[in-house]
């Protein structure tokens, strides 16, 4: 007998499974890989890979493993900063941060990792907050703020 509660989400991703995804994207993007490649590495489809981004399809422990060497890191990486995960053991309330999705969406995206990476290089601290300011000022034209 189904439960209301699995009917209600039929249809949607499970939350881990697309904390996964997304995970697996923002790892992919940032090795500068394709899906057509990361498919061929473990053995699927680029649109198997697009299904296990998007939470579709759940990524199995031992195809977890595949990516995870494809993409060179451990299996624990993609569950980091799950927000369904309890809170850890000896860890407070006040340093566990949430991120709104729609930074974690920035950061994955092409444009947010460009800016990271060049962000990064910068190593003059005032030079790195004389850009921050222009970025708030340039937003604030805009009325984007």
């Amino acid at each position: 007998m189904l439960s209301v509660n699995s009917e209600r989400n039929r249809g949607k991703p499970n939350s881990v499974d697309a904390h996964v995804g997304r995970r697996i994207r923002q790892r992919r993007v940032w090795q500068n890989m394709s899906q057509a490649t990361l498919g061929e590495a473990i053995g699927v489809t680029f649109q198997q890979v697009q299904k296990y981004e998007k939470g579709v399809n759940r990524v199995g422990a031992s195809r977890l493993q595949q990516i995870s060497k494809a993409l060179k890191v451990q299996p624990s990486y993609f569950f980091e900063g799950n927000p369904d995960e309890v809170q850890l053991v000896g860890q407070s309330a006040e340093i566990q941060v949430n991120i709104p999705p729609e930074v974690i969406e920035f950061a994955a995206s092409e444009e947010g990792i460009d800016l990271i990476r060049a962000f990064s290089r910068v190593g003059d601290h005032d030079v790195r907050c004389r850009i921050v300011m222009l970025l708030k000022s340039l937003a604030s034209t805009s009325g984007d703020v």
